[in-house]
């Protein structure tokens, strides 16, 4: 149970979808943080299947795997990296698992033959989710995926009507975050759409106490007493959130902008100052980098990067802590073959395979784990990517041409994961 002056942050969004929920929630809550608080972050989604560990990361993105094995949402990535904060599997919940959960339930006969419906059954299911595991948090932010106006979201939204009510509406805050568009063919800034989409939360029972604007520009002091009007809020509880050339600078933009100190006025709390240096510092090594290196990606989800969201973070990550910027040069392993490996990676300083399922693809990787070996550049391979070195390695260098691995082929010749086994079992003794 929550102790008692746990704050909750509910993040909803509206107008579209893709505006960065999770990266807003996530920089909000690293402000928060960077003022001394102990934050918590979760993320509830709408889609009916019952985790995104089976769909496609060309639909929905990557999977972030947690520290426990949970296969969750790609935000709760933005939370770690952002807030600093470790999530698990407990922090990502879908409509499929909360309708499975609540069938489950009824088969058992928790309900004792009740009539099951959305209010009051699932709508309490995610409010259980809400409180889950909650302890010695000062905020837990809660993400709403999807946009209001959305079907599929309104028994959250219904859910998080009754949890503030519930909960205590001086312990809740609901920020929203909107888009106001610039039309350059009429030279003007519209915050229509932004006053719908308040309307759309106002018609679900929920009084925004805090719009954070998405938009090109730094929003006039016109515009935002135009949306606070509309809104029923104070002009200083609408936030500009303008775009940025660097995506480290959104914690300090929010800052400026009054963002944390406008929630902690919300809460009643006289908070400590903030202090940003980290921030700063990762913002002057990003933009100042002293050397470049390029990294050849060899997958099969290229189309989509949100599908290696991890990877790029964390070599971009790697690079600010060395002063260096690193390139990353995409590449489709369909697209490599005899005649195009060199062509494609003649480049690179280095040559990362990631993950994936499935054969598609895997003659381009097993020639670029052969080119990186034979010319002797770094090679990672992550997870399907060091498994098609070693069928590179089995087939090429050991001469065991029938080489394969056991998820295409029932019996190859050589199996690779016996061989795999066979190696880790020699090095570590077993």
């Amino acid at each position: 149970m929550a102790k008692k002056d746990t704050k909750f942050i509910f993040v909803t969004g509206g107008v579209v979808s893709s505006l960065g929920k999770g990266i807003a929630g996530a920089a909000t809550a690293a402000v928060l943080k960077s003022r001394g608080y102990k934050v918590r972050m979760k993320k509830m989604d709408p889609y009916l299947n019952v985790d995104p560990g089976t769909m496609s990361p060309i639909q929905h993105g990557e999977v972030f795997v947690t520290d426990d094995g949970g296969e969750t949402d790609l935000d709760l990535g933005h939370y770690e990296r952002f807030a600093g904060v470790k999530t698990s599997k407990k922090d990502n919940i879908t409509t499929g698992r909360i309708y499975l959960n609540v069938l489950e339930k009824e088969r058992r006969g928790d309900y004792l033959g009740g009539c099951i419906q959305v209010i009051p059954h699932i709508t309490n299911e995610i409010k259980d989710f809400i409180r889950e595991g909650v302890g010695e948090e000062d905020f837990i932010f809660i993400e709403l995926g999807g946009t209001v106006g959305d079907i599929e979201i309104t028994p959250y939204l219904e859910a998080m009507r009754q949890f503030s009510n519930e909960y205590g509406m001086d312990r809740c805050l609901f920020l929203h975050l909107t888009l106001v568009p610039y039309l350059e063919k009429a030279g003007e800034i519209k915050t229509k759409p932004t006053q719908h989409s308040v309307k759309d939360l106002l018609s679900a029972g929920i009084q925004p106490q805090i719009l954070l604007c998405r938009s090109e520009h730094v929003l006039s002091e016109e515009h935002r007493g135009k949306i606070a009007m509309f809104a029923n809020l104070p002009k200083e509880r609408v936030i500009s959130a303008p775009d940025v050339n660097n995506i480290y600078k959104v914690p300090h933009v929010y800052h400026e902008h009054g963002l944390d100190k406008e929630i902690l006025k919300h809460f009643h709390i006289r908070g400590k100052a903030a202090n940003l240096t980290v921030w700063k510092n990762v913002l002057r090594d990003s933009l100042y980098p002293a050397t470049e290196v390029t990294i050849g990606i060899v997958g099969k989800y290229v189309s989509l990067l949100d599908s290696y969201k991890s990877l790029i973070e964390a070599l971009d990550h790697g690079g600010i802590s060395n002063k260096c910027h690193v390139k990353l040069k995409w590449i489709d392993a369909e697209n490599v073959d005899r005649a195009t490996v060199g062509e494609l990676l003649q480049d690179v300083d280095g040559i990362l395979i990631p993950g994936g399922f499935g054969e598609r693809g895997t003659t381009g990787k097993i020639l670029a784990s052969r080119y990186a070996r034979n010319n002797n550049i770094p090679y990672f391979g992550i997870c399907f990517g060091m498994q098609m070195a070693v069928v590179d390695f089995s087939r090429d260098a050991a001469k065991l041409k029938g080489a394969n691995s056991t998820e295409f082929i029932d019996n190859p010749e050589h199996k690779v994961i016996a061989l795999i086994e066979e190696w880790d079992n020699h090095h570590t003794g077993k």
